[in-house]
């Protein structure tokens, strides 16, 4: 699967289990992992599964992260990369399709939402699309985010959201992170520039005795087609960029804007960060909040999330376009994928198909 801008990300498609089912009647779940997630890390391989049991579902890599392509930068030009999953979902020929985020990834379904979808209008917040792949940032903000009372004080470039923790039964197509088919012989990102080799580019996602890999075609440049979701749900997502105030947020800050936090995110956690930051911020999830409507936004967070307290959440919810959008605080929730209970994901996923 290749993005807008021309970054190789690894793939999965995983069918309905119901016999018979076709693409077109049946719901497709996106995912989009945390920080320091990837396609094969165990907790998205059991939301995934959870989902699986019910409809079709699909998981990637965000760039720089697992064997995709690029360096991360920690929920900008990931909007990309959800892109091509949610236009792929369409080829494969689903007409429904609502994304899943996770902390970072929830940050990221809320974005791109708001710059794919139809209900942001002429807002002079929203940079076009067709700009980014020469460099744009997804969506600006002509200066730094404003800081909440509270909040430490951050110049450093770049914020960061959270840390990661079988693989789901029946068939699966993997895109494998490579150019279209016809478009070019290698099926393999190779390190960005600059980069020394990196072990985690050189693998590709086929599991032995599995289907060979699927590459997704490669989307025109721009706008990626049929992109945008029919309904958004963002799990344990940050509001706005630059929150230091928990010790797990101050330390992935270290991760992100230290040489030496990036070396360990790197070798440590396969996790590929670009050093230079962002220069003007992109847009921040609670600007990009009200701009959803009228595509339905689902916003849950735990009372016991160790990274980002419920004014986050809360922060969302009364952005956005009360006509659409719900709020779930659950109780004794922690953070992300990590620790969503198969009752909470069965909730989620009922309401996704419900409201697609």
């Amino acid at each position: 699967m290749l993005t807008d801008d021309g970054v190789p990300i690894e793939a999965r498609y995983e069918p309905s289990p119901t016999p018979g089912a076709e693409p077109s009647g049946t719901l497709a779940l996106v995912l989009g992992h945390g920080f320091t997630g990837s396609l094969e890390r165990p907790a998205l391989r059991r939301v995934a599964s959870a989902f699986r049991q019910r409809t079709a579902v699909i998981t990637f890599s965000f760039r720089g992260h697992g064997r995709s392509g690029g360096r991360s930068t920690v929920g900008d030009r990931e909007v990309l990369d959800l892109a091509a999953a949610v236009a792929w979902a369409r080829r494969l020929g689903h007409r429904r399709v609502a994304t899943v985020g996770f902390s970072m990834g929830g940050s990221v379904v809320i974005r791109q939402a708001a710059l794919y979808g139809t209900g942001h209008g002429e807002n002079e917040e929203i940079r076009p699309m067709q700009d980014v792949h020469h460099g744009g940032r997804t969506g600006r903000s002509q200066r730094r985010t404003a800081p909440v009372p509270g909040d430490a004080p951050d110049t450093a470039s770049g914020p960061a959201l959270d840390a990661a923790p079988g693989p789901a039964s029946g068939p699966a197509l993997d895109a494998a992170p490579g150019p279209a088919p016809g478009s070019g012989p290698d099926a393999v990102p190779g390190p960005a520039p600059g980069d020394a080799p990196d072990a985690s580019n050189t693998a590709s996602d086929t599991a032995p005795g599995g289907p060979p890999p699927v590459p997704a075609p490669d989307p025109a440049p721009g706008r990626a087609p049929d992109a945008a979701p029919d309904a958004v749900i963002a799990v344990s997502a940050p509001a706005r960029w630059y929150y230091r105030g928990t010790a797990p947020m101050r330390r992935v800050h270290w991760a992100v804007t230290r040489p030496t936090g990036r070396l360990v995110s790197r070798y440590g956690l396969r996790t590929r960060i670009d050093p230079r930051g962002w220069g003007v911020d992109p847009l921040p999830p609670v600007a990009a909040a009200p701009l959803i409507a009228p595509t339905p936004l689902l916003i849950v967070h735990g009372d016991r999330d160790p990274y980002f307290p419920l004014d986050h959440p809360r922060m969302l919810a009364s952005a956005a376009d009360p006509s659409s959008t719900e709020l779930w605080i659950e109780p004794g929730f922690g953070h992300a994928e990590t620790a969503a209970s198969p009752a909470l994901l069965t909730r989620i996923a009922d309401w996704a198909a419900a409201h697609t």
